[in-house]
């Protein structure tokens, strides 16, 4: 039997499994896509999705890494052959790009962390962010010169992340676990009862929890409803199949997968909340409607909140220390599961050690994040991460469910593998969710995706993603969704070492 790391406590996975999914899309993401699709209730389609696919999806892939014990590839080997393989590694690469650019993020925050003490972003935040901090180029497609401001922090965040993954699982990444999660959630617990306490708070909470039961008979915000819950939880990423490989014999898989999945809900809440409040502040001061203020991505975070922290009366520079700093530890916690999934992913493949596996995938992942860290480095990053997730997370989400259940016809076993070892059993409902529902919500997500975005290149009035020119949407975006797969192609035509062929799962013991 092969000798496999092993979680230290049933605690230390689910919150490895919950810092995974606890991201800077939880803080920057959501309560804005929750405000433009109906405000309190795009809770009933996000709590029907979460419960419909999140979870479902979820239970199968803890069930798939416990099952077969294997990193992503390793898995879908065991499962069914070189035919399922190239799967695992497509999410491994998919997986790769994001943290090539999710560490840069990092970086900014950590600068803004200490930027927030003496609010050195003065009053043009916008041009202080894109100006003074990026020194962005003017057009896209301009690489430019490293930027020397963000790179020191992009290496001390690849530093960090390299300590952790090194350590190894128990020691490496359930140990920062235990300490980052619960830093962040009384970190952000401190922004939240701070931004509920400002002038003009109940207007933007009112702004944020304001039904609106008309959006319920829209389709797209179904679909965004299943759409964010996707992203948010980490699945289709190949993370949660590597940590649940981690996990002993006898876990409960369906337990782990209600916590880990209502853990993540519940801290965007908490965001929604914190988030709005500000953002009603910034509002009253301006004397405009929260719609005006309200926005998502890196603009709220760098741009936004920094006019907020401006704005707001004694200790601010604290406030928008716990700010950024709650962003650090989102990031770092996602970056080291994210990076997990190819160290492990090449550990099993060919066989070597994990200090030289870590050295591999980290090296060649900092080294490539550089681009991010140049004078053109952000808009790389805002078509790299719009087509790496669209036309890669979402896409291997789809054909992932259908093979299991279509194809390889695998529900059944997951099922009776799962039952063995949790309290809550799973059965018909959880195999129509994923072999019905997540199908057809999902397949519809990606047929607009591509109606939209092909579209567009020979569209005239609408023009590209973000208006970027042909040249830089090919290869920025359509090239590094397809990179993704030709790897995983390249990868999966390999041959495995020996040991890894050598197994007998659980359930034949």
């Amino acid at each position: 039997m092969e000798q496999r790391s092993q979680w230290g406590t049933r605690a230390g996975f689910i919150m490895a499994a919950v810092g995974s999914a606890v991201g800077l899309g939880n803080i920057w993401r959501f309560p804005y896509v929750a405000y433009e699709n109906g405000g309190g209730a795009f809770f009933i389609p996000y709590l029907f999705a979460l419960l419909t696919a999140g979870i479902p999806i979820l239970i199968m892939e803890f069930t798939i890494g416990h099952k077969y014990r294997g990193s992503a590839p390793l898995s879908f080997f065991r499962m069914n052959g070189k035919g399922a393989e190239w799967l695992g590694w497509w999410g491994i690469f998919v997986s790769f790009v994001i943290s090539t650019y999710y560490a840069v993020i990092i970086a900014w925050a950590m600068k803004y962390t200490i930027y927030s003490f003496n609010m050195a972003w003065g009053d043009d935040t916008g041009g202080f962010l894109f100006g003074s901090v990026l020194h962005l180029a003017d057009n896209p497609g301009e690489i430019g010169g490293i930027v020397p401001g963000v790179l020191l922090p992009l290496l001390l965040v690849w530093a960090i992340a390299f300590i952790i993954l090194l350590a190894g699982v128990k020691k490496g990444i359930e140990l920062a676990n235990r300490i980052f999660i619960p830093t962040l959630v009384v970190v952000f617990l401190l922004v939240v009862l701070r931004a509920v306490t400002l002038d003009g708070a109940a207007v933007g909470l009112q702004a944020f929890f304001k039904p609106d039961l008309s959006k319920l008979a829209d389709s797209t915000v179904w679909v965004a409803a299943y759409g964010h819950i996707f992203f948010s939880l980490s699945i289709a990423f190949a993370i949660m199949i590597t940590y649940s490989s981690y996990l002993p014999k006898k876990s409960d898989i369906t337990n782990n997968a209600f916590i880990t999945g209502f853990a993540n809900s519940g801290f965007e809440l908490l965001a929604g909340i914190g988030i709005f409040a500000a953002l009603g502040f910034m509002a009253t001061q301006a004397n405009v409607p929260v719609g005006e203020v309200a926005t998502a991505g890196v603009g709220l975070a760098f741009v936004v909140f920094p006019q907020i922290i401006n704005e707001m009366p004694g200790m601010n520079g604290i406030f928008g220390a716990l700010f950024f700093l709650s962003l650090v530890l989102a990031g770092l916690t996602s970056l080291i599961s994210i990076c997990e999934t190819y160290i492990a992913g090449v550990s099993d493949k060919f066989n070597v050690s994990r200090t030289k596996s870590v050295i591999i995938g980290v090296g060649a992942a900092a080294l490539i994040s550089l681009l991010f860290a140049t004078n053109g480095g952000l808009y790389l990053l805002d078509t790299a991460d719009y087509f790496i997730n669209q036309f890669g997370v979402a896409a291997i989400g789809l054909i992932e469910v259908i093979l299991i259940a279509w194809a390889f016809r695998k529900l059944r076993v997951f099922e009776t593998h799962a039952n063995e070892i949790s309290d809550i059993r799973v059965g018909t409902l959880w195999r129509i969710c994923l072999s019905v529902i997540t199908p057809i919500v999902l397949g519809w997500m990606m047929i607009d995706l591509f109606r939209k975005n092909i579209y567009r290149l020979h569209d005239t009035d609408n023009g590209n993603y973000e208006g970027y020119p042909d040249g830089f949407i090919l290869a920025g975006g359509w090239s590094v969704a397809i990179f993704a797969i030709v790897m995983a192609l390249i990868f999966t035509a390999m041959k495995w070492n020996k040991k890894a062929t050598e197994f007998t799962d659980y359930d034949n013991r």
